[in-house]
């Protein structure tokens, strides 16, 4: 099993790269990159398809063929504003040009040329509460199954407040056994608010075959490639975090933990 933590390189250019051979899966990958202003990145998107997300920042985007101009918005994740994105098919090339310091997040998993490039938010997606009491959360749904705009990817954000928890009822989607449950790799990328704050996440299953507990920091990825996968916020932490997952199907679906049945 691949290390279900991983620390960023460092703080500047190239700070991921997962790989679906590095994590040991089959389907998504996922990457990040910390520009400054006039720093540019280009790839080929090969068989895959790709989300860019703007983390944080702003940057010139040319992908498919067609400039897309800049895109960007929000200079801190935190003000919890929807992100500008943009999705690349594959067989594509892509490249970005920071127009300030930027955080761009590249999401990726199999394409199969089912759909064009387009830009994706900040109009339409809108600020949404799930949960209540110390589990309430705030989502930015990017590109989940309602939205008809990947091939393979699923994409939100989540803003958890402070003492809060989510990913909760603890849950996995880690069978292909459609509707009752399906099989769904998954990345987490986590920021804290403040900067030099923690939270903490497990990755477990039911027979205890996996189980790790994980003291995420800020920019940290956690890799699921199979169990239940909740997280929590220390009083005084703010926490987001951008998912990504990917499978044999796009649809999401899951099973409560046998010890949160009653919460589910």
């Amino acid at each position: 099993m691949a290390d279900l933590l991983r620390r960023p390189f460092g703080t500047h250019g190239a700070v991921h790269r997962v790989t679906p051979a590095d994590a040991g899966w089959r389907y998504v990958g996922f990457a990040l990159h910390r520009l400054r202003p006039g720093e540019r990145i280009a790839e080929a998107t090969g068989d895959r398809e790709v989300m860019l997300v703007m983390v944080e920042g702003k940057a010139a985007l040319r992908a498919a063929g067609q400039d897309w101009g800049v895109l960007g918005e929000r200079m801190d994740v935190f003000e919890r504003t929807p992100p500008h994105c943009l999705y690349v098919p594959n067989d594509q090339d892509w490249a970005a040009e920071a127009v300030t310091d930027c955080t761009i997040a590249v999401c990726s998993a199999p394409g199969h040329g089912g759909h064009p490039a387009r830009r994706i938010g900040p109009d339409g997606i809108t600020l949404t509460q799930r949960g209540e009491g110390t589990n309430t959360r705030w989502i930015n749904n990017i590109a989940m199954e309602a939205e008809d705009v990947c091939d393979s990817l699923l994409v939100t954000e989540v803003f958890t407040p402070a003492g809060h928890w989510s990913s909760y009822p603890s849950h996995r989607h880690d069978e292909d056994d459609f509707p009752r449950i399906t099989y769904l790799e998954e990345t987490y990328y986590h920021r804290l608010n403040p900067a030099g704050g923690w939270a903490v996440q497990r990755v477990y299953t039911d027979d205890g075959s996996l189980d790790e507990v994980m003291a995420v920091r800020n920019h940290d990825v956690v890799l699921v490639p199979r169990g239940h996968h909740p997280c929590g916020a220390p009083h005084g932490m703010e926490l987001y975090y951008l998912n990504v997952m990917a499978g044999p199907r796009r649809n999401w679906r899951f099973v409560a933990a046998p010890e949160m049945a009653h919460l589910a």
